[in-house]
């Protein structure tokens, strides 16, 4: 999942905080495991480039999934990029005997 990540509107970035949070709080009372990912890591997990913009992600999600087309809505090919970020680091993870973050 997306991190919250905010450089202005604080206002907004708590509401995203409480969502993100009661989130987090119902899936690891479920067991699930969460992993939280910066839009910096996931820009670089899918880019290669940790300041890559929104089209550029999106690309590379078409590109890496084999899709015809970039996924709409943009909040979908979000959720693809953070899925791809967490296989890239949980293959990391697994080649150097870590458990992740």
């Amino acid at each position: 999942m997306e991190d919250i990540f905010f450089t202005k509107n604080v206002s907004s970035a708590i509401s995203v905080a409480k969502v993100i949070g009661a989130i987090c709080h119902e899936l690891r009372s479920k067991n699930i495991e969460v992993h939280l990912f910066s839009p910096p890591q996931i820009k670089q997990a899918v880019t290669g480039m940790g300041k890559a913009d929104k089209n550029q992600v999106q690309q590379m999600v078409k590109i890496l999934l084999g899709m015809n087309s970039v996924p709409k809505p943009d909040h979908a090919a979000d959720a693809l990029a953070d899925c791809i970020t967490y296989a890239v680091f949980s293959q990391t993870y697994s080649r150097i005997g870590v458990k992740g973050n």
